[in-house]
C-alpha cells in the first residue's frame, strides 16, 4: 500500500508530524535532545503502525525525509519562479499536501559553508589612530630594496625539488 497517496492518513500523520517541534523546528529546545527526538519519532512510529504493522524507525525516517525533500523542492520552485520577474508565470505546486507541510518553510536553510584549509592572506598592517599625536607605524617601515637576482636567491632558497614529478612529466628547475 502507498501511503503517501491515502490522503486521510497522510493529513493526520503532518499534523501530527507539525505537532512534534523537536523533529522539524532547528531552534526549539529539544531538537538536539536526542531521548526527546527518540520519544516523538516513537510515538509516530505507533501511528504509522496502525497503518503498516512491519514500519520501524528507518521506514519513519525515509518517510519523513522523502516529505521533507519533496516539500522542498516544490517551495524552491515557487521561489524560484517568483524571482524571475515573470508576473505570469508563478509556479503552482502539484503536491496536494504542500501547504500543509509548509510549516517546514523556514526549518531547512543551509548552513554557512566553513573551510577546513587556513587562511593565507596576510592580514593588513594596523594603522597608528589619527587621534593619538605621533608618527604612523607605516613611517617607521623600511622597504627593502631587492633585485632580480637576489629575489629569486632569498625567497625562493635552494631548490628542493625532483627534476620530474611522480612521472607526470613536470620539470622543475632552479631558479638562476
Amino acid at each position: 500500500m502507498d501511503i503517501l497517496k491515502d490522503k486521510d492518513f497522510m493529513a493526520s500523520f503532518i499534523d501530527m508530524f507539525r505537532e512534534l517541534p523537536c523533529l522539524w523546528q532547528v531552534n526549539h529546545p529539544e531538537y538536539k535532545n536526542q531521548t526527546k527526538r527518540k520519544a516523538a519519532l516513537d510515538k509516530l512510529l505507533e501511528f504509522v503502525k496502525t497503518v503498516i504493522p512491519t514500519a520501524d524507525i528507518t521506514y519513519l525516517k525515509i518517510l519523513i525525509g522523502g516529505l521533507r525533500s519533496t516539500y522542498l523542492r516544490e517551495h524552491k520552485k515557487v521561489q524560484d519562479s517568483q524571482r524571475s520577474g515573470a508576473a505570469d508565470y508563478i509556479y503552482v505546486p502539484r503536491l496536494w499536501y504542500y501547504d500543509r507541510l509548509h510549516f517546514l518553510a523556514g526549518q531547512t536553510e543551509p548552513r554557512p559553508a566553513l573551510s577546513s584549509l587556513p587562511s593565507t592572506l596576510p592580514s593588513p598592517p594596523a594603522e597608528a589612530s589619527e587621534a593619538q599625536p605621533g608618527p604612523s607605524r607605516q613611517q617607521h617601515v623600511k622597504e627593502p630594496s631587492l633585485s632580480q637576482g637576489s629575489l629569486s636567491q632569498e625567497v625562493a632558497g635552494p631548490s628542493r625539488l625532483p627534476d620530474k614529478v611522480a612521472g607526470r612529466g613536470v620539470t622543475w628547475r632552479r631558479l638562476p
